[in-house]
């Protein structure tokens, strides 16, 4: 096969060529963004899955949708080392700006500009410096407590305001939103409640791992009625099938259905594992149709490929007590994984192991399903802690 025109594309959120199995969660998005600019009432959305399910492609792709139903977005990353406050104030006044070189009257705009200001003079004390080139007064008593929970939702008011007046609508996109912590998590909770209660157009699209309704329902207990939390997960198997034979035939090329059934075998309908399964096969394939054959030849290379690249930048994180912990969870076989098995395959109390269970938690290693029981974030990692420590030793 011509590799130039492979037609897979294996990547932290690079877009497949065929976004199957997930015409639900964008048609969410879509009557989302309709209601409100209609100025009906409609929750935001919180996206939830497992590392590698394709949640920053869905991002990406709501974010097309909001352009072209004529919103302004903002497009940001949560990371541990950036407080919300930084990571939104400059796209918060390019957003401004924008709307304030748009001919109309009223001074929203400009006001919701003042009102950054002084939310950015009052961070500055907590954060350090920051400067993002806002001359302009700031306005006394507006967004400048200190107080994120308190100055975040002002802000946000002021924002949705100048994007009524303008005719225009927002939407605010953040990734691995997990991120932020319980006072920044609770602050955008607080400041979207205020966006329905006023009917502003400014709405929230979210990306994170399976905690995250878990942390919004602990910060506020009203996160439930104000956001859906759709669920992705791995792909069906007629979805999975889809997601690799659509793009290949559009290229001429073609999977018999036992090489299909193969690749879903080998990834369990996990979309990234599918982009990585579906670039080599074609890589190895010298005729079409493709045959199961191809992919037996191909799999030793993508395991390769996905320990190196997927899972083993994960690993190289880990503190040695860490690796431990997950190597336990692995010789229990596939998860979740009661707390306290753990605790006995490692031969300690379970509350010994508090610190580096929480530590893992923050990582993004592991997450919570339900009380008491833990599950890897990333999928198939079981498979590979056992590759990477092949003898268990507690």
């Amino acid at each position: 096969m011509d590799k130039i025109r492979n037609p897979f594309s294996p990547g932290a959120g690079s877009p497949p060529p065929e976004l199957a199995g997930r015409e639900g969660i964008l048609e969410q998005a879509r009557v989302l963004f309709g209601r409100v600019q209609a100025r009906r009432p409609e929750k935001s959305l919180l996206l939830t899955g497992l590392r590698g399910v394709g949640k920053t492609v869905l991002l990406n792709q709501i974010e097309r949708i909001a352009l072209a139903e004529g919103f302004r977005t903002i497009l940001v990353e949560a990371h541990e080392r950036k407080p919300l406050a930084v990571l939104l104030a400059p796209h918060l006044r390019r957003l401004l700006f924008d709307l304030d070189r748009v001919k109309a009257a009223g001074n929203k705009a400009r006001r919701a500009l003042s009102v950054l200001r002084s939310f950015i003079g009052a961070i500055k004390v907590k954060v350090g410096d920051l400067d993002i080139g806002l001359d302009i007064e700031p306005e006394p008593g507006s967004a400048d407590s200190g107080d994120l929970e308190v100055d975040l939702p002002n802000l946000f008011v002021a924002v949705g305001e100048a994007a009524q007046e303008r005719g225009a609508a927002v939407a605010i996109l953040i990734d691995e939103i997990q991120y932020f912590s319980t006072e920044e998590l609770s602050a955008l909770i607080m400041a979207m409640h205020r966006m329905q209660q006023r009917q502003l157009p400014l709405v929230l699209v979210g990306a994170g791992l399976p905690i995250l309704p878990g942390l919004a329902g602990e910060s506020k207990s009203y996160a439930e009625r104000l956001f859906n939390f759709p669920a992705v997960g791995p792909l069906p198997e007629p979805d999975a099938a889809r997601a690799l034979q659509d793009p290949v035939q559009a290229e001429g090329v073609a999977f018999d259905l036992d090489a299909l059934h193969e690749i879903f075998r080998l990834t369990q309908g996990y979309p990234y594992f599918l982009q990585e399964w579906g670039y080599q096969a074609w890589n190895h394939a010298t005729a079409s149709p493709i045959g199961a054959d191809v992919i037996l030849d191909a799999s030793e290379l993508v395991s390769q490929r996905l320990d190196e690249n997927f899972f083993r930048v994960r690993f190289d994180r880990l503190t040695p007590r860490e690796k431990t912990y997950l190597r336990a969870m692995a010789e229990l076989g596939e998860g979740p994984y009661r707390t306290g098995d753990i605790a006995d395959k490692l031969g300690v109390k379970t509350t010994s192991l508090a610190p580096v269970r929480a530590n893992l938690i923050k990582k993004g290693m592991v997450y919570s399903p339900s009380h008491g029981e833990m599950a890897f974030t990333v999928p198939l990692f079981d498979a590979f802690m056992r590759r990477a420590m092949p003898r268990f030793e507690p």
